[in-house]
């Protein structure tokens, strides 16, 4: 899986075909990795993309999710042909709970997990259990929906002379996980994988961790039981 994904959530039509063939072509060699879901309504417009790029398929990581209300066998392989196969399964917005719960089923875990994860939503148990558990972390809402304006952030931001934004973004690979920011504005999307040429100090992610205060800016499900 590529280090850095890229995230379509509200990206439709036109608009999701250009900045995905964008993505596709700035990302090389760490983020050729598109996002979806079925409930972004736009698997179709990916799939041109990918196919529009040029790019073999087999150097392209696509994740999609299937809404719980479309859970099911036959619902779930009717979903999956949208795409093509699936090479492995990965849960979203999972809780310890509900890892435990296929645990308890005697199945194996997941191969990812996406969850909100930024400096100030670090939900500690879920990392620490996938963790133990080889289950990959992907970070979505990365970039705090596009509103991290907290002083630290800001100051760390100015000292390596980088955005905010790449801030977040270089915390999240370097705590393993996978992170998903969102943009349809090409520079925005050249910015956000403009992430490897720097690395934080030691003190500059303590001082990041040390803002986490667990506010979600998503609808988070895992805080549920």
């Amino acid at each position: 899986m590529p280090l850095l994904g890229f995230g379509v959530y509200q990206n439709k039509g036109p608009s999701c075909v250009t900045s995905c063939l964008h993505a596709l072509k700035v990302g090389y060699p760490h983020a050729r990795h598109i996002d979806s879901a079925i409930v972004y309504k736009n698997e179709a417009e990916v799939g041109q993309a990918v196919r529009e790029s040029g790019i073999p398929r087999e150097d392209i990581f696509i994740t999609s999710k299937i809404f719980s209300r479309r859970h099911g066998y036959e619902s779930t392989l009717k979903a999956a042909q949208r795409l093509g196969k699936i090479r492995s399964v990965g849960v979203s917005n999972y809780g310890v709970a509900h890892l435990q719960e296929i645990e308890a089923e005697g199945l194996s875990p997941p191969s990812v997990n996406q969850i909100e994860l930024h400096p100030f939503c670090q939900q500690p148990p879920i990392v620490e259990y996938c963790r133990k558990n080889s289950i990959v972390i992907q970070a979505h809402t990365p970039l705090v929906r596009g509103s991290p304006s907290d002083k630290t952030l800001l100051r760390i931001a100015r000292d390596v002379e980088r955005s905010p934004f790449q801030i977040c973004i270089r915390w999240c690979l370097q705590k393993g996980f996978v992170p998903l920011p969102k943009s349809a504005n090409p520079e925005h999307i050249e910015e956000n994988a403009d992430v490897f040429g720097f690395g934080l100090s030691k003190d500059e992610m303590e001082a990041l961790d040390a803002l986490h205060s667990d506010t979600s800016v998503t609808w988070n499900p895992v805080k549920a039981p």
